[in-house]
């Protein structure tokens, strides 16, 4: 019987045929499917890390491992394509290969990156201002709260000053002063919006670059609201083609005060009180020999307080003669530390991108309850809605909280061990030493809320037009919202009948922006134009609830009502801006470059005549190593020379252009009648009033050289403000004192070089430095021009610290010479030893006001210089940072006096331990001493200079064997370090630190000086 066959392998000359070529098909497919492995290094050999090999005309690739090597799955037939930053991309066919080792060409044009330059971007080989971007990597891992402490000297021309309190921005500033009374801040812009927010508000995590515009050239763009310079700051984002990443880090850093200075001790204070007496412990004139009488300051409790001593010996306090040793400061101070944790998802399809990321920092700071914490939320998004329309928003949110009132620091040192805060009954005694000075923890045992809700989102939209190749239109629409509340109550304030309050302030703006974009190449010929409409309003309102005299808070701050003495009182603004400005760019044959600017801004705040004003810039560039005769140069491979020159301005603060109403007691209507409260004029109308303008020239060179073994940038300045914003004093019958107006001219003048060098680049080991350098000096041409004393000479403002000639950090005061000695003979009338020997100017045999100061110095730095050391050996990294200031010929000085002069209050004050006194022991002593206060002091000044080592950060990230294991893409942990060591002649907390609305410059031994904090930093990094 013949067995049947299943039908469909019976005899058909199709089914065969479609069997043979499924066959075919499926045998081919395997065939060509297979492994590729291989090797990318430079053409000196030396293995890259991190290129990107990808199946040409896929997204399908791989990268190259630490030492250079990849593997990917192609077919024969695949064409790979190689590509690494800074070098030329290569196309390799792989067909019948089974290996491929690569050398990749450095590609110069592509070294030189895209920076942010003000409405748009820019290769820095096109950049003819003065534009430099800031190192942020290196600075990733350090321990900073703000963003701008990763800046500290990282950019030349860039100052950035040292935080001495928990999430505090620190003192910002580029290119020195240009300004002597108007706005000396900086300008920041976020994602393309102005941001008046505090940078303690971002989350350093979410920021991918900064960009500075240092030169009038650069920063015409923003016109009058830009003579300080200009930060532009631009958040992460996603990217495009990329399955989803998600990045977790976290850190914990500890602080402690870079200078381990503390208050005496039981013992070194009563010596310290005994010194003060030196006068009655040992008998004239020498001094040297004891008192027999005198049995030390306690002992004698008999002592009769009115006395010869004229001071009060016990105070009526008994607790001054126990044994009692307490250390007011361990119980003011703690160790602090930076708690930091951040997570990030990123992505992106073919037509969008995303970046969320939340972030939240914990920092409890050296000074009990100073305290500081961040939560923050970002959501950047970007979408192509047509081939030609793009849409996106960055938006934040970030939310402050200061709660906490802090010990007062000068109060915890200057109060004495041999006294507690507390009575018997455990309650706080309000002034234990029986003088005006308080108890230290009255401030802080408080109720106190401090916080701060910022809002920020910039909304875009940019259209490609496709008709016209090469133009493009974009509408940014920037809101900042800013919400702040500081509420409080002490029932120890108002003089212990208590005190409570609400603050509530919120601030607004809007910015909306119109930008019309043409950027086309023809040929030889490449042209680009900027057009600028755009708009601003800034708004803020304040209301302030107060009550004194409580008979209870055990509510607090909320109820007022209960206070017997309320006071409620409010206030608001509004501004607005408007401004237009165009922007061309051109460049020849790769060679010449021109850049025109002109904004046009105008300005609610200033006077009716002088509403707007105009700001113009111009600049050239040439790549002379494009040039034939640079053809035999080999170890130039770019060299740029820059000049530009330009007008930025200065805004006068808001209605100092009106005449103001104040508002005040005027009228009291009877005996014992009520006060009636009437208005009148405060200040007089300057219908003139106008914008400060600074007109700048810079000129500078950028080079690469030996193969990019050295690249590096020069810039020379020189600028003149005009019209400086200045109060100047009138005569008072017109019933007023001053009025705001324009006057004088001030120059400021510099140097910046900033220099890179690949020093060493084996297989494993590799080097670098970077080196920055600037020099920067102010000096005022003009003030009023009035000549009062009839010398010919304009005149100085004496009172206001002004000079013709002179800085205007110049330094006008007594210049002393050492300390008046036991025996000294010609000690002028009214003073005696142990007090500063002040130089007679005149040689008049007298110490007057008007005769014997002088300009014996400036606060202003001699010169900034950092250098940045960069090793990396496999999967080790190490960055060592130091930065320093210098000073020399009198320049970067400050007071760092603690002179001390016995009165009733004083003489049981604490003070820092080791601060160098004067004594009949001790002639070489640094400090007076002196029983008595001459009419004139006079002062010590010390040299602030140092070189510290800022940052140190040693990283290891595993290699792609483990984390393919793991399975995860980026792991790193490392540690870091803060400010470990300074090394200075400045005596005392920290000479960097100042505060110039305050009038402080460098901290010393001062009793109310505050620690600048070190610490070390102990993190993690993985990315899935």
């Amino acid at each position: 019987m013949k067995k049947l066959l299943h039908p469909f392998f019976a005899f058909n000359s199709k089914r065969l045929f479609l069997l043979v070529f499924l066959g075919l098909g499926i045998t081919t497919a395997f065939a060509q499917q297979k492994t590729i492995t291989g090797s990318v290094t430079d053409i000196n050999g030396l293995p890259i890390a991190g290129a990107t090999i990808i199946l040409k005309g896929t997204t399908t690739g791989a990268s190259t491992d630490f030492d250079g090597t990849f593997s990917i799955n192609i077919n024969t037939s695949s064409v790979l394509v190689f590509s690494y930053v800074g070098y030329k991309t290569q196309e390799v066919d792989a067909n019948g290969k089974n290996t491929i080792d690569v050398a990749l060409e450095e590609n110069i044009a592509l070294l030189d990156e895209v920076v942010v330059i003000g409405y748009g971007t820019s290769k820095k080989s096109d950049v003819t201002g003065a534009v430099a971007s800031a190192d942020l990597e290196t600075f990733r891992d350090s321990p900073n709260t703000n963003i701008a402490q990763s800046l500290q000297g990282t950019v030349p021309g860039l100052n950035i000053g040292q935080v001495n309190s928990a999430g505090a921005t620190p003192e910002i500033s580029i290119r020195g002063r240009t300004s002597i009374n108007g706005n000396s801040d900086v300008l920041i812009i976020l994602d393309g919006i102005q941001y008046n927010g505090s940078l303690s508000s971002l989350n350093p995590a979410d920021i991918k670059s900064i960009d500075v515009l240092k030169d009038a050239s650069s920063t015409a763009v923003y016109g009058a609201q830009a003579a300080n310079g200009v930060i532009l700051i631009t958040t992460q984002s996603g990217k495009r083609d990329q399955k989803p990443k998600i990045t977790i880090s976290s850190s914990y850093a500890t602080q402690a005060p870079s200078e381990d200075l503390r208050p005496m001790q039981r013992e070194e204070y009563i010596d310290y009180l005994n010194m003060q007496l030196y006068d009655r412990a040992f008998l004239a004139p020498e001094y040297t020999t004891p008192n027999p009488a005198f049995t030390g300051y306690f002992e004698q409790r008999d002592l009769n307080p009115n006395d010869m001593l004229g001071i009060p010996v016990n105070s009526g306090n008994p607790e001054l003669f126990k044994d009692t040793d307490y250390n007011w400061w361990d119980e003011g101070t703690q160790t602090g530390y930076v708690m930091d944790n951040k997570i990030s998802v990123t992505g992106g399809s073919e037509k969008m991108s995303y970046l969320v990321s939340l972030g939240l920092t914990e920092q409890e700071g050296y000074i009990k309850r100073d305290d500081f914490q961040r939560k923050s939320i970002r959501v950047n998004l970007d979408a192509d809605a047509t081939d030609w329309w793009n849409i996106g928003v960055q938006a934040f949110g970030s939310f402050v909280n200061q709660d906490g009132d802090q010990p007062n620091l000068y109060s915890l040192v200057i109060a004495p061990p041999v006294l507690t805060p507390y009575d018997e009954n455990g309650d706080l005694v309000r002034n234990p030493t029986g003088t005006l000075d308080s108890n230290p923890f009255l401030g802080s045992n408080t109720e106190d809320l401090e916080r701060k809700d910022y809002l920020f989102a910039n909304i875009y939209s940019e259209i490609d037009f496709p008709f016209i190749p090469g133009l493009s239109y974009r509408l940014n629409f920037g809101n900042n919202y800013r919400i702040e509340k500081r509420y409080g109550a002490s029932i120890y304030a108002a003089g212990g009948n208590g005190e409570a309050g609400k603050d509530i302030r919120f601030y607004n703006d809007y910015t909306l922006d119109n930008i019309l974009k043409y950027n086309r190449v023809f040929g030889k010929h490449d042209v680009g134009a900027t057009l600028l409409y755009g708009a601003m309003e800034r708004k803020w309102d304040n209301t302030n609830a107060y009550a004194t005299s409580f008979d209870r808070l055990s509510l607090g701050y909320n109820k007022l009502s209960l206070g017997g003495l309320p006071e409620i009182s409010s206030g608001a603004y509004s501004d607005q801006l408007n401004y237009q400005m165009f922007r061309f760019n051109y460049k020849y044959n790769n060679k010449y470059i021109v850049t025109g600017t002109i904004r046009k801004d105008g300005y609610s705040a200033f006077a009716d005549n002088e509403k707007t004003a105009y700001f113009p810039s111009g600049a050239l560039g040439w790549i002379v190593s494009s040039e034939s005769f640079m053809d035999n140069a080999d170890f130039v491979n770019n060299l740029k020379l820059r000049a530009s020159y330009g007008l930025s301005g200065n805004q006068t603060p808001r209605y100092t252009s009106l005449a103001r109403l104040d508002t005040r007691a005027s009228y009291v209507f009877g005996e014992g009648g009520t006060t009636a409260f009437g208005q009148e004029l405060a200040s007089l109308a300057n219908g003139d009033l106008r914008w400060e303008k600074t007109a700048g020239l810079n000129v500078g060179v950028d080079f690469i050289l030996f193969s990019n073994k050295l690249n590096g940038t020069i810039d020379v300045y020189q600028s003149t403000t005009d019209d400086l914003l200045y109060k100047v004093r009138i005569p008072y019958l017109t019933g007023f004192d001053e009025i705001q107006t324009n006057v004088g001219k001030l120059e400021n003048k510099g140097i910046e070089i900033s220099l890179t060098g690949n020093i060493v680049r084996t297989q494993d080991f590799k080097w670098t430095a970077t080196a920055n350098y600037s020099k920067n000096k102010n000096k005022i041409l003009e003030l009023t021009g009035e000549d009062a004393d009839g010398d010919g000479k304009e005149d100085d403002l004496i009172q206001s610290n002004l000079f013709i000639g002179e800085s205007i950090g110049a330094i006008y005061d007594y210049e002393t010479n050492g300390i008046y000695q036991i025996g000294e003979e010609n000690i002028p009338a009214g003073y005696q030893a142990g007090q500063y020997r002040i130089v007679d100017q005149n040689d008049d045999g007298l110490i007057t006001q008007a005769d014997d100061r002088k300009i014996i110095g400036t606060k202003d730095p001699g010169y900034r210089v950092s250098l940045l050391n960069t090793f990396t050996y496999k999967q080790f990294s190490l960055s060592v940072f130091f930065n320093s200031i210098q000073g020399g010929n009198n320049t970067y000085i400050s007071r760092n006096d603690n002179a001390l002069y016995r009165d009733s209050n004083s003489i049981f004050r604490n003070n820092l331990s080791g601060i160098d006194y004067w004594s009949p022991e001790n002639p070489d002593g640094l400090n007076a001493l002196s029983p008595n206060r001459p009419g004139i002091t006079g002062t010590r000044y010390e040299d602030r200079s140092f070189v510290r080592l800022q940052d140190i950060t040693l990283k290891y990230s595993f290699d792609n064997a483990i984390l393919d294991k793991l399975s995860i893409s980026d792991l790193s942990v490392f540690v870091s370090g803060k400010n470990l060591a300074t090394w200075t002649k400045w005596n005392g907390w920290d000479p960097e630190y100042q505060n110039v609305s305050d009038n402080v410059y460098g901290v010393g031994m001062s009793a109310g000086g505050r620690p600048v904090m070190s610490g070390y930093s102990f993190g993690i990094n993985v990315s899935f």
